[in-house]
């Protein structure tokens, strides 16, 4: 049978929403992703098929994720659908005396002693990695995302959605963070899955760069200029080539060549699915922009380097909506008027800009992020300055009663 036709450049959508599996009183992570798998299965099964969506593991016990099986031309009917998996995965979760929490990093779990890899189909490949790279820290154990995937049809469409995505990539953190406790108390940084994880593969730093991608022009230039180099410097510690996949790139976003799409990973996991695909909704529409070269042209866009971008990246990640962008050339790519300003203004002048303020699926949420901060800055004003245990499992007990309710987390 011959493969379908490649998909043009938003054509259409696909979205993977992580969550970690918690006990129903405690919060405490639940390692029985397999259990919840099973059960919706019938039998053993590392991957649940329910029609427009589906259910899988990842590497490790107490997560699950959920993902739209195939691409979907529209995004705004999968607010309603993954709400729906989330409710349906609760209900099963409930007589195992467990709940599924949101946000991308458990707050207080300590992946050196609660760390549990999936055991089942493909636990080569996790020990493989496991070995390699030590998935019992933050940044591996303890992190859940969500992922946006977009498509290409050919080299020119690649080079332009990737130069878009990679432009938008320092300051998805900015409107996305939502990861500001770990070991139970705040990191520093308002998106501690982010900071996690960009050292967590430093063993080989070829894997993940400086975490934005490298200007390529066509998707040939991305595999001698990425993955080459990739393989060869993973093959020693990889003998068998169990990790020789494209996969293992651990940038920010990602070409998936198998599917023609990029993968983009910077985005933290937010209180419920509404959240979620409102994020999803802003980022495509301004990579839209971008690819469009509504602003400027595509070799200016290429032309803005990566360690400028990745110092971007960085500052949001520590601050969020409050990181000072004072890269004016960036800015003029982004379409802003000014020289300087504050990560918050310029996710308010893209979203203005794009026409989504005023959606009536998208404008309520959005607002909510942008009048009272990302999920990080709601979830640290919850808390209080000088909270203790008992706070902080409130708090995260109203979050998993905002993902089962598909509200907003306001704090």
């Amino acid at each position: 049978m011959s493969a379908a036709p490649a998909l043009h450049a938003f054509a259409g959508y696909g979205i993977e929403l992580e969550y970690m599996i918690v006990d129903r009183q405690t919060l405490s992570v639940m390692p029985i992703a397999d259990r919840l798998l099973s059960a919706a299965a019938g039998d053993n099964a590392s991957e649940v098929g329910r029609g427009r969506f589906g259910w899988s593991n990842e590497i490790v016990l107490h997560l699950v994720e959920v993902k739209n099986a195939r691409p979907d031309p529209a995004l705004e009917p999968l607010a309603t659908g993954f709400q729906a998996e989330v409710n349906s995965i609760n209900r099963l979760l409930q007589s195992m005396g467990a709940r599924l929490m949101p946000g991308a990093m458990h707050p207080w779990m300590n992946p050196a002693a609660e760390t549990r890899l999936w055991p089942h189909e493909n636990a080569p490949i996790y020990q493989a990695y496991d070995h390699i790279f030590d998935c019992s820290k933050h940044g591996q154990a303890n992190l859940q995302s969500m992922h946006v995937n977009l498509p290409f049809a050919d080299d020119d469409e690649f080079a332009r959605l990737h130069a878009a995505v990679r432009l938008l990539l320092p300051i998805l953190p900015a409107l996305a963070a939502s990861s500001p406790i770990a070991d139970g108390k705040p990191s520093g940084f308002l998106d501690t899955r982010m900071e996690g994880y960009r050292t967590a593969v430093s063993r080989v730093p070829s894997v993940i760069g400086q975490v934005i991608p490298e200007t390529v022009d066509s998707c040939g230039e991305y595999q001698d200029l990425v993955l080459a180099p990739m393989y060869r410097d993973v093959a020693p510690l990889d003998p068998h080539g169990v990790l020789r996949h494209e996969w293992l790139n651990a940038r920010g976003a990602i070409p998936r060549f198998d599917r023609n799409a990029i993968e983009i990973r910077v985005i933290d996991v937010q209180e419920c699915p509404q959240a979620d695909l409102a994020i999803a909704a802003a980022t495509t529409a301004v990579i839209r922009a971008l690819y469009d070269a509504r602003w400027l042209p595509l070799a200016a866009q290429q032309a803005i380097t990566t360690d400028a971008l990745a110092k971007i990246l960085s500052d949001c990640i520590r601050d969020a909506e409050q990181a000072v962008i004072d890269d004016a050339g960036y800015l003029q790519l982004m379409g802003f008027p000014d020289r300087q300003c504050r990560a918050s203004d310029l996710w308010r002048h893209l979203v203005e800009t794009t026409s989504l303020e005023h959606s009536a699926i998208w404008g309520d949420p959005l607002h909510v992020m942008l009048d009272h901060g990302p999920l990080a800055r709601r979830i640290l004003r919850a808390l209080g300055p000088a909270y203790g245990k008992a706070r902080l499992h409130e708090v995260y007990k109203e979050l998993c009663d905002c993902l089962e309710a598909g509200r907003m987390f306001v704090g």
